[in-house]
Formats: structure tokens, sequence, C-alpha cells
């Protein structure tokens, strides 16, 4: 089961820098991306779609590069799963 989360990590620049040049390596030859966040891997798959998020707000900005991609699973999907795991037990 998929549960929500939000997994921040803070880079130094050089160390930032080094993971943009990596990911965009790896999306110029066509390859899954991965990264390690805290005890996740996570793989970002070729057909990823990428957005720039420019917010400035209370005094603050942010600039976000995002890639979003499917799951493969809904909500749904894990209520079934939960279902009929309750049901085997």
């Amino acid at each position: 089961m998929e549960a929500e989360r939000e997994i921040q990590k803070t880079y130094s620049i050089a160390e930032f820098a080094a993971e943009l040049r990596r990911l965009a390596d790896m999306l110029e030859s066509n390859e899954n991306y991965s990264i390690r966040l805290e005890d996740e891997e996570v793989v970002i798959p070729q057909d990823a779609v990428a957005s720039i998020v420019y917010e400035i707000e209370e005094g603050s900005a942010e600039i976000e590069f995002q890639l979003s991609w499917e799951t493969g699973k809904t909500e749904d999907d894990d209520k079934v799963e939960e279902e009929d795991q309750t049901e085997n037990a």
C-alpha cells in the first residue's frame, strides 16, 4: 500500500548541482533516474512530466523543479488489496 507522504532532503549547492547533472544525463539518455531519500528508493520513469514552479508567498520566494508520474496504483486499488488481505486472514 502506498501512503501519501512528502520527504524533503537538503543539499549543499555543489551536491544539488551534481544531482541535477546526474538527473539530466539520465533523462537525455532515456533511462530511469533513481535517488534514495531517507529509507526509500525513488525511481523516476523516463516518461515523467517535467515542470518548474515559482512561488512568492509572505516575503519569501521558492522555485521547484518538479517531475511527476503515475504510480500505477490508486486509493481504490489499496482498499481492494486491504479487503482481500482481511478476507484471506
